[in-house]
């Protein structure tokens, strides 16, 4: 019964149609949440961490910890915390966590590895200045019930020039939500470009889902920031 009971809280969080559905829901599974997806061999926050420091061309450095150290992220849909967690055991330390579900949010603020966490709502206009970040990072929202591709720009528009966006998207949502159009059109606009787009296995039987990285290449009108830590190259 429990195991029945767990596969139907997650086939109802992918069919939720409202923000106050998913809201109610994830308020529900955020005590067994993190329990729950490692049954379900869930990946993606380890690989997203990783795509971090390929995305900040990191890995050549010596000493990666000290430069990440500095950098600005903020985890959209940072749910339980699993991505700040693997992004401070890399040496992050200035991470802010923003999820729809407060109860999901308090589990993330005793990880330890947020500065700061907040109710946020997606779907609107993220509450911070154009620039705000260096990283943004999204994790297992991007799929069914839950986001589209709209946040994207977003997400681009709270950080700086040279910053990052790193995503994983459910391969199946990819196209049905017109994910490969929205990508297309940021880069052909000059908004970004695309770093990385593979598909990885990062969750049992989910059928793949993309790793998506998209470097910030013009801001908003007037907008001067740069990245603050390290030059990113081309």
């Amino acid at each position: 019964m429990a195991d029945t009971a767990k596969h139907t809280l997650l086939e109802r969080v992918f069919a939720a149609s409202s923000t106050e559905e998913s809201r109610k829901l994830y308020n529900e599974w955020a005590v067994t949440y993190d329990k729950d997806m490692t049954e379900h061999e869930f990946t993606a926050p380890r690989l997203v961490a990783e795509a971090v420091t390929r995305g900040l061309k990191l890995n050549h450095m010596r000493n990666p910890q000290e430069s990440l150290s500095n950098t600005t992220i903020a985890d959209a849909g940072c749910g339980t915390g699993l991505v700040g967690v693997e992004m401070a055991k890399l040496g992050a330390k200035n991470i802010d966590g923003l999820d729809i579900s407060q109860g999901m949010l308090d589990v993330a603020s005793k990880t330890g590895a947020y500065r700061n966490v907040k109710t946020t709502d997606l779907t609107s206009r993220l509450p911070f200045a154009d620039g705000t970040y260096d990283v943004v990072t999204c994790c297992g929202t991007f799929t069914h019930g839950h986001l589209g591709p709209e946040p994207l720009e977003e997400f681009l528009r709270v950080i700086k020039i040279g910053g990052i966006v790193v995503a994983t998207i459910l391969e199946s949502h990819w196209q049905e939500a017109g994910f490969d159009m929205a990508v297309e059109r940021l880069a052909k606009e000059g908004k970004a470009k695309v770093v990385e787009n593979e598909c990885r296995e990062y969750r049992k039987d989910a059928g793949g889902g993309r790793i998506l990285v998209l470097r910030k290449t013009s801001g908003a009108s007037g907008e001067r920031k740069k990245f603050s830590t390290l030059s990113l190259g081309s």
